[in-house]
């Protein structure tokens, strides 16, 4: 069961990694769109935005249906929540450093000058 999870993070990330399938996923979060429509912005053949939709639908993050002649493909973004949980670990610890930081850097800080007062003048 871990391993499969873990296979599924593997295969989440690696179609993350792509702008072009970056590109198709945001594409599809507007509304399902047909390979035609998926490869059009990339000026793609239908074979090479098909190849990149594979690795998405192993990713689990695209389903692709076959409507006659056409394949329409739709967002499942239930892969993306599992990025998003595996995330969490390591915002936790940057928060933590980021926090340590900010305390140095606050200690390091100048203090600033006090205006001179101008001669003549009283409050």
């Amino acid at each position: 069961m871990v391993e499969q999870r873990l296979a599924q993070l593997d295969n989440t990330f690696h179609a993350l990694s792509d702008p072009t399938r970056r590109a198709m996923l945001r594409n599809l979060s507007v509304h399902e769109r047909s390979v035609g429509e998926l490869a059009a912005p990339f000026r793609m053949s239908l074979a090479a935005a098909s190849k990149h939709i594979k690795v998405l639908e192993r990713a689990g993050l695209v389903r692709r249906e076959v409507k006659g002649r056409t394949h329409v493909c739709r967002l499942d973004a239930k892969p993306l929540s599992e990025v998003k949980d595996w995330l969490q670990y390591y915002e936790r610890f940057w928060s933590e450093r980021l926090d340590v930081l900010e305390a140095l850097l606050r200690e390091d800080a100048p203090t600033p000058p006090s205006s001179p007062r101008k001669k003549g003048r009283s409050r």
